[in-house]
């Protein structure tokens, strides 16, 4: 089928009236030809004049095949009226404002959405609201709860993200109106309390950006988050989507749960048929899709994608019902990183894996590089613990991983572990060089038993894939608050020396570990700025300033089997 190409029309500015009056103003991108076409609409917080940001050689070269591209500004940002606040008006305005484009005289009524990280946002909420025009969305690196996905991860602050989201994305269209200027997150992430951090020269937080208070103030899942949540609300989505994602990327597993459950819950039997999931070893960035770079790695030429072709190719299926093979693939394409490969899947999770227990094993010294810990499917006998001590003004520092959303002072991605792992708060535990080769493809998760002289503390735990040089490549982390070890809704101090089991969820990856290479767990109680530091002292996280050492105990015996929890592949 010969592609079409088209002469296009560029409007600045296009105003659509929202229910409540309020004016938001788009770019529209259109064939110039008489007829009617498919519109595929952007709404971001992130200016629409940004073309190289929000996708406008996208719309270019999407409008001369065919469709209308409209990129507007998010209420309150930019070049669209009324109050800027988080999440809070997607769901209405994205309703809105697909309805008004699907009327647009050029509109042929059909519309997709489109777009990554928060444009995913307004994408689902869009979808929520069931306008009777919306088609298909491809939402790309985005998330499904915007509490434990987005600002806090199991628990903690997710604290160099959403101060640096708050500073270096969002806040300089706030203070432009305002005449003010941000300030550089990296130089402000040890102050304390959090409450105080200032992106402004001048102003009250309060005043000029109150979601940032609003987040530290809800610590825990209350209503706040619940109205925002996605995966309570999958029946609600009638529409195919196709789910992008990255092994690195902040939001791996809210892609993942976007899937999964608009795959199992979406609220017609087409809209379950049509979810599809692409996830790359890529992090928050599309750069890192073309280059297939990731840090300190390469996965080029094979991890290299351009996510503009699978997305046109979506939509030419999706708006214009185009045979191009699309619906006669699997539904699942991940890259197994190791081996380097793209692999399509039946589904996600893999059904052929197999949840298989690594045990922690010691002599008690297995803190740090040189010490003694171990990692074997054998189950422990009688071992001592391993015990370290975690000082809040001291904390582990973050090597790579899913940051966003300052890469300059923050790079995300790959990069070797062992500045870490040679601190002696840090327990390392390892296999010996593989005989063979293991892939590991799925959820991850550690399953430890522990205690703290703290009434609450943190332990993290990351899965490291070290190379028979000593390259340690980080794969996939979590943290945990102890103090919402049994519930996010609900905060409960520790007794101090009490043992504890808690489960860490390193949430997925996709990795071949090589024969002659080891698999590496590492526990530790920070990863600082990723995170905010746990004080300690059980105080409030909008006020608290307070820090005390805490003694940490990770227990590995026959009545504390502490493991890592893999997926393995039969191969």
């Amino acid at each position: 089928m010969k592609e079409e190409s088209y002469e296009i029309l560029m409007e600045r500015d296009i105003t659509a009236q929202m229910r409540d009056g309020v004016i938001l103003r788009a770019d529209v991108f259109r064939p110039k030809a008489e007829g009617r076409f498919p519109v595929l609409l952007q709404r971001t917080p992130y200016n629409k004049a940004n073309y190289n940001a929000n996708g406008t050689p996208f719309a270019i070269r999407a409008a001369t095949r065919g469709y209308v591209v409209i990129l507007q500004d998010v209420r309150g940002r930019f070049a669209s009226d009324g109050d800027w606040y988080p999440f809070r008006h997607e769901l209405e305005d994205g309703y809105d404002t697909v309805e008004w484009a699907a009327a647009l005289p050029y509109a042929n009524g059909k519309v997709g959405m489109f777009g990554w990280s928060y444009l995913g946002v307004t994408q689902l909420f869009a979808a929520i609201a069931q306008p009777p025009h919306l088609v298909s969305l491809f939402p790309v690196v985005t998330a499904c709860d915007y509490y434990d996905e987005w600002t806090y991860r199991g628990g903690a602050f997710q604290q160099f993200f959403n101060e640096s989201w708050a500073s270096f994305r969002l806040a300089p269209d706030t203070l432009n109106r305002r005449a003010q200027k941000s300030a550089n997150a990296m130089n402000r992430v040890w102050e304390l309390p959090l409450r105080d951090f200032s992106f402004f020269e001048t102003g009250s937080v309060r005043d000029l950006a109150p979601y940032f208070l609003d987040w530290l103030d809800h610590s825990s899942y209350d209503d706040y988050w619940k109205q925002w949540s996605i995966h309570g609300r999958f029946g609600n989505i009638a529409v195919p989507c196709y789910h992008v994602g990255g092994w690195y990327d902040i939001f791996l597993n809210g892609t993942l749960r976007n899937y999964i459950g608009l795959k199992s819950y979406a609220a017609t039997e087409t809209a379950r048929k049509g979810q599809r999931l692409m996830i790359g070893p890529w992090y928050h960035d599309t750069v890192s899709f073309r280059d297939g770079k990731a840090g300190e790695v390469s996965f080029a030429p094979e991890g290299c994608r351009n996510e503009e072709d699978e997305m046109l190719r979506w939509f030419d299926h999706t708006l214009k019902g185009v045979a191009n093979g699309l619906n006669r693939e699997k539904p699942v394409k991940i890259f197994v990183m190791g081996e380097n490969v793209w692999q399509e899947e039946d589904d996600w999770p893999l059904a052929r894996a197999r949840n298989t227990r690594f045990h922690l094993h010691s002599g008690g010294r297995a803190n740090s590089l040189s010490g003694d810990g171990a990692l074997s499917t054998g189950p422990p006998e009688a071992e001592p613990a391993d015990q370290f001590l975690y000082d809040p003004a001291n904390p582990v520092r973050t090597q790579g991983g899913g940051n966003c959303c300052d890469h300059d002072h923050l790079a995300p991605g790959v990069y070797d572990q062992r500045p870490a792992e040679n601190r002696a708060d840090v327990l390392v535990y390892s296999t010996p060089p593989l005989d063979a080769d293991i892939e590991v493809t799925g959820p991850v998760s550690a399953e430890l038993y522990v205690s703290s002289s703290a009434v609450d503390t943190d332990f993290t735990a990351k899965l490291v894939d070290v190379h028979p040089d000593g390259f340690a490549r980080n794969l996939a982390d979590g943290i945990l608050r102890l103090r919402f070890r049994n519930s996010f809704e609900r905060s409960e101090p520790l007794v101090p020396g009490e043992i504890y089991r808690i489960n860490i969820d390193l949430w997925a990856t996709s990795n071949l570990f090589r024969k002659g290479h080891r698999i590496r767990l590492e526990i530790s109680s920070s990863n600082f700025p990723r995170y905010d530091r746990n004080l300690n002292t059980g105080e409030d996280l909008l006020t608290g300033q307070r820090m005390v050492a805490a003694s940490q105990v990770v227990y590995h015996d026959r009545e504390h089997p502490s493991a890592l929890i893999l997926p393995v592949v039969p191969r």
